[in-house]
Order: C-alpha cells, then structure tokens, then sequence
C-alpha cells in the first residue's frame, strides 16, 4: 500500500489541576480558541471544543503525524504557559496530569459535538467526576479509583 489514509476522531478530556473551577466566561471562548490554535499546528484538526469551570473536552481529529500522548502533552503545556500571561490571577493555573482520550465512531461525531455544546447544562446535574466515570465505564477501562483524581 502507497499511501497512509487515517481518519481517527478523539474526545480529549482534561481538568483543572485538583479540579479547581478556574475556567471563567471571561477566559473560557480565548482558552477553546488557544487550544483549537494548537491543535491546528499540530495538524489535528479540532473539530469542537468545550467544557466548564475546571474541565475541558476536546474533539479533533488526531493527525497521523503525531501520537495521541504528544498531542496533549503539547496542547496542556502551551495552554497552562499562555494562561498564565493572561491575569495575574492565573499564576497558579495548571492542568491535572492525566486526562482521559476515548475513539469516537464518525457515526457518533455529531453526537459528541452536542454533547461538548451543552457542558454547562449538562453540569448542573453531573458532576466532572461522575462524568468520567461514566465515559471510563461506556469505553470499558480499567482504572484505580485513588490515582485518577490526583
């Protein structure tokens, strides 16, 4: 075969260093942008992001130039370093070390993509914790309780 053809949606999930509800609306549309931005030059093509005050969900398109841990590892980075230029109150803004990254069928994009919209409606019944602990059972991984918030 010639030629490499990849077609990999990903739904990135990430918060907040201890959950800490840093995520305003004042910084929330420039922050999805940042990491849109990101992601583009990394050649995954953010397809939609979103979130609420101490997460953030991302759908992209993961480039077959690039491994998924690389990916976050350069969206986290760059996005924590920029934040913190933004306001002297985000000094101490930081991302959880972990973050969870679930394939998403292309049948089901626009599902996530609706799901990502209504984060703020969403949250008003759920907590983030429930939240990925529901998507850690939907996609059938294993994980020990004490290590996933820390």
């Amino acid at each position: 075969m010639g030629q490499s053809l990849v077609k990999n949606y990903v739904h990135l999930v990430f918060s907040t260093k201890h959950r800490q509800p840093l995520i305003s609306e004042a910084i929330e549309t420039e922050l999805y942008s940042y990491l849109g931005g990101t992601c583009k030059q990394l050649e995954c093509q953010p397809i939609k992001i979103g979130g609420y005050y101490d997460h953030v969900h991302l759908l992209c398109l993961l480039s077959k130039k690039i491994a998924l841990m690389k990916l976050l590892e350069e969206v986290k980075s760059h996005s924590s370093k920029w934040i913190k230029t933004k306001d002297e109150s985000m000094k101490n803004f930081y991302w959880q070390d972990g973050y969870g990254a679930f394939s998403v069928n292309p049948a089901e994009v626009e599902v996530v993509i609706n799901y990502i919209a209504t984060q703020k409606e969403h949250h008003g019944k759920k907590t983030f914790q429930d939240e990925y602990r529901y998507f850690l059972k939907k996609y059938n991984v294993e994980y020990d309780e004490r290590y996933v918030w820390d």
